[in-house]
């Protein structure tokens, strides 16, 4: 490529940021920018670096980030995803599709994938395996005219504010941000996310996004 990508890594395997940090840094034209562990101040650095790319090895923080990023195009216009160290797995890869990853390498990979992989996608070309590239083809292919919210929440049992709360956290809002905008008090708000956890079956509010869509994919 003619000019440098900036480089985030994300993820909370330091072993994993520091090898990946290693390998692509020995590249001339890929520079990084900033390399730090899963947590919702970690999308705020992604805003800050300036990165072309961010490379995440955790589909939870893949949907709550996408999510979040979706916020701030401004900031963010260009930025591309990678997901690595994930399975050969149909779902996860729909999911990681849908949260907005351009590219998913599988743990197996090689240096040099990862590193071809990162140059792809930051030049917006989409990269995966062969056989899931053909699942992709299968899953648009069986898709219905129908908007894929609508199936999501009835199973789950989410009321319509509790619904309304899902993007709003995917957002990376607190539950004092989220209580001004809907002009509800801090305490409703915690007690809505707190029923939400329990009807979405996850400990912590970074799981409900990659939950939530996870009941919108076929089984």
């Amino acid at each position: 490529m003619g000019q440098r990508v900036s480089v985030c890594i994300l993820s909370d395997n330091r072993l994993f940021r520091e090898s990946l940090g290693r390998i692509l840094s020995k590249r001339g034209d890929l520079e990084i920018t900033a390399s730090v562990g899963l947590s919702e101040l970690a999308l705020t650095e992604i805003v800050r670096s300036a990165a072309d790319v961010v490379v995440l090895d955790s589909l939870d923080f893949l949907n709550l980030g996408a999510a979040f990023l979706k916020t701030q195009r401004e900031s963010c216009a260009g930025l591309r995803i990678l997901l690595v160290a994930m399975d050969e797995d149909e779902q996860l890869f729909l999911q990681a599709v849908r949260a907005g990853a351009l590219g998913f390498v599988v743990k197996d990979a090689s240096a040099l994938d990862v590193v071809a992989a990162v140059r792809c996608v930051a030049g917006g070309e989409a990269v995966c395996p062969a056989r899931l590239c053909k699942s992709l083809f299968d899953f648009v292919a069986r898709q219905s005219v129908e908007s894929p919210t609508v199936p999501v929440r009835v199973p789950l049992g989410l009321t319509r504010r509790e619904q309304q709360l899902v993007p709003m956290i995917g957002r990376g809002l607190t539950n004092k941000e989220i209580a001004k905008e809907l002009n509800l008090s801090e305490q409703t708000i915690k007690n809505h996310v707190h029923r939400i956890l329990h009807k979405v079956g996850v400990e912590n509010r970074l799981s409900i996004v990659a939950a939530v869509d996870a009941q919108s994919l076929p089984n």
